[in-house]
């Protein structure tokens, strides 16, 4: 029985979208770790973003819906949590999605550095809480707007 290359799978799962920010995709966020074929089975190697991510039961369902639905029948789902999940395995493509949807990306100084919605510099923290666990919430002085920050992990 001949089943889709690792490379289709990928393509694949680029295509399914982040329960939370539904813009960027799962392998714009950097958690699918690796796919590989052990025999018949299609195993996908996935790092949450962080261990209690509310959202990992859900994500883990879609990758697993998405994959049924392209004919995959055997499918592992890994949980790998070492090493953690970090920033730095955004994409740049999943970063500027995040920018122009409205969220600024995480930066290494800990804070956004313009505002996403008109580019202002003057901005302050409201909360080092947002709309879910991974993000903060920002307001950029310059245009008076609210918005998420990804927290830099």
């Amino acid at each position: 029985m001949t089943h889709p290359s690792v490379e289709q799978v990928w393509d694949w799962l680029g295509e399914v979208p982040d329960p939370e920010i539904p813009v960027i995709t799962l392998t714009d966020l950097g958690i699918i770790r690796d796919v590989a074929w052990q025999d018949d089975t299609l195993v996908v190697t996935v790092t949450p973003t962080y261990s209690g991510c509310p959202a990992t039961s859900l994500i883990n369902f879609e990758i697993d819906r998405a994959l049924r639905e392209k004919g995959v029948e055997n499918i592992e789902l890994k949980r790998q949590l070492s090493p953690a999940w970090t920033t730095d395995w955004l994409t740049e493509e999943g970063r500027a999605k995040l920018e122009e949807y409205g969220i600024a990306p995480p930066q290494p100084a800990g804070g956004p550095e313009r505002c996403p919605r008109c580019g202002g510099t003057d901005l302050e923290k409201l909360s080092q809480f947002g709309s879910t666990p991974c993000k903060a919430q920002w307001r950029c002085r310059e245009c008076l707007e609210p918005f998420d920050y990804f927290k830099c992990i």
